[in-house]
């Protein structure tokens, strides 16, 4: 075989394998675990807002209307902790929460006074939406930061001591479909 064969035979395999890999890396779709990251995650936002945009009635407004809605995703997460991080599920949950307020609250000290002008219209938009799959689909569609991505299409399966999901730390929003 010749050499310049030999190349085109590794680049056509190295297109095959690279593409398998793409193609294993894409998004896995909607997952509840997925739905639940939104949802704290625009919950999180909110409270950042109220909090530096005494709006803190508005928030409690949002939070009485999707009661149901954010106590069952609470669960949805508190579950996915527990079968990715086993025994240390509570400080890994603890840390993302941390984690969110965190990165949100910097993002809106960046912001300076502009910030409440472009974050207040959120609570509109929330207070417009009918149930909790309206709920879910504008946070699908909203921009909202998060601190980390995590693999949410699976927790995997933990028989012994659960293996931490792989995390990275970002400052623009990361999708967290892995």
């Amino acid at each position: 075989m010749s050499f310049s064969r030999f190349l085109a035979a590794g680049a056509i395999a190295f297109g095959v394998l690279h593409s398998s890999v793409t193609f294993a890396a894409t998004p896995c779709g909607h997952s509840p675990a997925h739905e639940a990251f939104d949802i704290q995650a625009l919950k999180s936002e909110l409270m950042v807002t109220a909090l530096s945009c005494s709006a803190q009635d508005r928030y409690n407004a949002f939070i009485g209307k999707f009661r149901t809605t954010l106590l069952n995703q609470e669960q949805t997460l508190n579950a996915y902790f527990r079968t990715t991080y086993g025994r240390s599920a509570q400080r890994e949950h603890d840390d993302y929460i941390t984690q969110l307020a965190n990165v949100q609250s910097e993002k809106g000290l960046q912001s300076g006074t502009i910030f409440c002008m472009q974050r207040l219209a959120m609570f509109d938009e929330v207070n417009a939406l009918e149930n909790s799959e309206d709920l879910a689909n504008y946070t699908e569609a909203k921009d909202i930061t998060q601190p980390a991505s995590f693999e949410t299409c699976a927790a995997p399966a933990s028989s012994r001591a659960a293996r931490p999901a792989r995390r990275t730390s970002t400052k623009a929003k990361t999708t967290h479909r892995a």
